[in-house]
Order: structure tokens, then C-alpha cells, then sequence
């Protein structure tokens, strides 16, 4: 009965570890505790085979709100936490130079 228990929380630990991350640039961070992430990536035309530029953005929640415009961030995927978000600030990897 142990070993049952031992493995569900095993199990519950690798899918915690195994949700998705995503790298991109905070767009605007105006709202309380919510940044909004813009993620691109350069994408071959089929056909043509020209290269082109798709964009994903996201919102993510900012407890502390320490993420500025043009902050290079971490974000990975979490429980919905209202209706468009869905995604977590982990870390912020490289700040913005303020001018």
C-alpha cells in the first residue's frame, strides 16, 4: 500500500517538472501583476521557403510586479489564474537598460 502511494506522488512530482516553458520579451507590464509576453519565432514558407516571422503573446502573472517593458523573461504554464491567463513569470533573464 506504501509503494502505491509512494509512486502516485512520484508521478505527481514529473508532471509538475514537465510543464511547458516559453522565453520572450515583456510588451507591457501597465496592468497589476500581469505582463504581457511577445514570443517569436522565424518560421519556413512551404512552398516558397522564404523565411517568416510568426509572433505568440501571452500573459503571465507577475506576483511582484518586477518585469519591465523589454525585459528578456521566463514563463511557464500554470493553472488558469482568469481568463487570459495562463502563464507564470519564473525569471526574468536579462533587464532592459533604463534611459
Amino acid at each position: 500500500m506504501s509503494d502505491t502511494a509512494t509512486t502516485g506522488t512520484a508521478t505527481a512530482a514529473t508532471a509538475r517538472t514537465m510543464r511547458r516553458k516559453r522565453i520572450g520579451v515583456v510588451e507591457t507590464s501597465k496592468r497589476d501583476k500581469t505582463i504581457k509576453v511577445r514570443i517569436e519565432r522565424l518560421l519556413r514558407h512551404p512552398k516558397y521557403g522564404k523565411y517568416m516571422q510568426r509572433r505568440l503573446v501571452l500573459h503571465a502573472h507577475d506576483e511582484k510586479n518586477e518585469a519591465q517593458v523589454g525585459d528578456v523573461v521566463e514563463i511557464s504554464e500554470c493553472r488558469p489564474i482568469s481568463k487570459t491567463k495562463s502563464w507564470r513569470l519564473l525569471r526574468i533573464i536579462r533587464r532592459t537598460e533604463q534611459v
